[in-house]
């Protein structure tokens, strides 16, 4: 009796030992792809992107399409309010705390930019490193 017991006791602590590793594969990473050309889209992106940065979650940035020059000088978002800021400023901002930000493999090649246009801090992305980091457990996925 005295062994089922101690089995049964073994069995309880080997769940909780597993349910506890199962919160630690929590997600604690977000991928954050931006696609839209609408200006609050953007901005409000980033806002997110900010809060969750803040909330302790490493932040990456793929800039795809009409954002992807939100990554170079000629980005013109509008200023917006309650920040008094803009989308390209707050994705700065992201990168001055560590996000690793970058434009998809197809921008530099198919538009007149090249890597010496685009804002320190941003890097063309690589697919393979890029589908890597999507199929870890721990990221979770922000897109507009």
């Amino acid at each position: 009796m005295r062994t089922l017991k101690t089995l049964a006791a073994s069995a309880v602590l080997a769940i909780a030992g597993a349910s506890g590793a199962a919160q630690a594969a929590e997600p604690n990473k977000l991928f954050v792809s931006l696609t839209s050309a609408d200006e609050h889209t953007q901005f409000m992106s980033m806002v997110l992107a900010n809060q969750t940065m803040r909330q302790g979650q490493e932040i990456r940035v793929l800039l795809c399409g009409p954002d992807a020059t939100m990554a170079t000088d000629d980005f013109d978002g509008p200023t917006l309010e309650p920040a008094g800021r803009n989308a390209q400023q707050l994705l700065m901002n992201l990168i001055n705390n560590g996000a690793k930000v970058e434009t998809c493999a197809i921008f530099l090649p198919n538009t007149d930019y090249t890597e010496a246009d685009l804002l320190d801090g941003i890097t063309p992305a690589d697919p393979e490193e890029v589908g890597a980091y999507m199929a870890d457990p721990s990221v979770r996925f922000f897109s507009n």
